[in-house]
């Protein structure tokens, strides 16, 4: 009898036993499901369109990348109401068949108020280390965004101490108030500044192109993704005689980079003698690099090198869009600075005494040059430019 008891109470311990543990294990598990639900502590992983090859890109810990910002973003993006005129959106001077640029010299303003200089492609911005032609200390896009919207010098969308009419257009917005609360789930009050720009930031990051003919023949291996003379032109374009890649290589055709794959930040500025106006180095007076913030003399006529991705949809070029073809920069490149002959700007190039080394000049025929221009054509994505998630999504959406 004693050892029947002691068998039905270590049978009936073993059974609590088991039921404590799987309500244990039910538990943890239901807080997981509750978690996924509420979205308030695992959201879904953003889904990068990205090629296997392709790093990703570094994104800032206090705004991960979701679908539901991004598309927030985008809507942003195209948004006309944030400008003071109700004409422009961010989308004016970043046209997606441009590759994101505008095909002006010179960025205008919706007061019609000229910027000095071209809008850069906003192509791969998530790999750019710093933003803008010649801002070191412009590292961050959710930074970057405030300063079209409220800007003064130059007013680019006008919207300088109108922060809580913003705020209150888009809280009146049904589809808006809906949208912020899905991409920011969780705040008690989600429309902020702070939010909007997060959104539009993390849109410009989703903006990745890695499917040109040149990466396909590159980096997948299609030996007939670009032409013969195509293939010309990327020796020529990674000789030393030319020393292009020096300044536009790597992933991104730049020599200012960031991406998970690298220990740090690559970042250069370069002086590519487009102008020696007093036989001294100086540039145009609205347009002097990175001078600008350093004020160190060396620095006089520095930005930094674009991404060529898209160069050839990206016209005019240069940090003022002061040349006008691909033909063209290559004769700047050539003679190793440009001589303006005549006007405020004259001056020769070539001998401005800040220069990069990089920029010596080189000998190379027509057929060589135009070898060069079949490379930089390959660099288009077409894919990229008629990608619908990056497209104005206005038309038939919004009220």
């Amino acid at each position: 009898m004693d050892n029947q008891r002691i068998t039905r109470r270590l049978s009936s311990l073993f059974s609590l036993g088991i039921i404590f543990l799987l309500s244990i294990y039910l538990s943890i598990n239901l807080s997981k499901v509750m978690a996924m639900d509420s979205n308030l502590t695992i959201a879904p992983q953003y889904q990068w369109n990205l090629p296997e090859w392709t790093p990703k890109p570094v994104i800032p810990e206090d705004n991960p990348m979701t679908a539901a910002k991004v598309e927030l973003g985008r809507y942003l993006f195209y948004e006309t109401g944030l400008s003071i005129t109700g004409k422009d959106s961010c989308a004016s001077c970043h046209k997606q068949a441009l590759a994101f640029t505008d095909g002006k010299q010179l960025a205008i303003g919706t007061t019609e108020e000229k910027h000095p200089r071209n809008s850069m492609s906003l192509a791969n911005i998530a790999y750019n280390p710093v933003l803008t032609w010649a801002n070191p200390l412009l590292t961050e896009l959710e930074s970057q965004a405030l300063i079209p919207m409220f800007g003064e010098h130059p007013i680019e969308m006008g919207m300088v101490g109108k922060e809580q009419q913003i705020i209150d257009w888009l809280q009146d917005n049904p589809q808006y108030r809906q949208m912020f609360e899905q991409a920011f789930k969780g705040e008690k009050n989600p429309i902020t500044i702070d939010n909007l720009t997060k959104a539009v930031a993390s849109f410009e990051r989703s903006l990745v192109s890695f499917n040109s003919p040149y990466d396909r023949y590159r980096y997948l291996g299609e030996e007939n993704a670009i032409s013969n003379a195509a293939k010309r032109g990327e020796k020529l374009f990674n000789s030393e005689e030319l020393e292009c890649f020096h300044c536009h290589g790597g992933i991104n055709f730049s020599d200012s980079v960031k991406h998970e794959n690298l220990a740090f930040s690559e970042i250069a500025f370069h002086n590519t003698g487009l102008y020696n106006i007093d036989a001294e180095g100086s540039y145009p007076p609205d347009n002097i690099g990175i001078k600008e913030i350093t004020t160190e003399d060396k620095d006089m006529g520095r930005f930094k090198a674009p991404t060529l991705r898209n160069i050839a949809l990206t016209a005019p070029y240069m940090h003022d869009g002061s040349i006008a073809t691909l033909k063209e920069a290559i004769a700047h490149y050539q003679a190793g600075g440009r001589t303006i002959s005549k006007g405020q700007w004259a001056g020769i190039g070539s001998n401005n005494p800040y220069k990069s080394g990089f920029i010596q000049g080189f000998e190379i025929t027509e057929s060589q040059i135009n070898d060069l221009i079949e490379f930089l054509q390959s660099l288009t994505d077409e894919e990229f430019i008629t990608n619908p998630a990056y497209s104005d999504p206005h038309s038939s959406s919004l009220p």
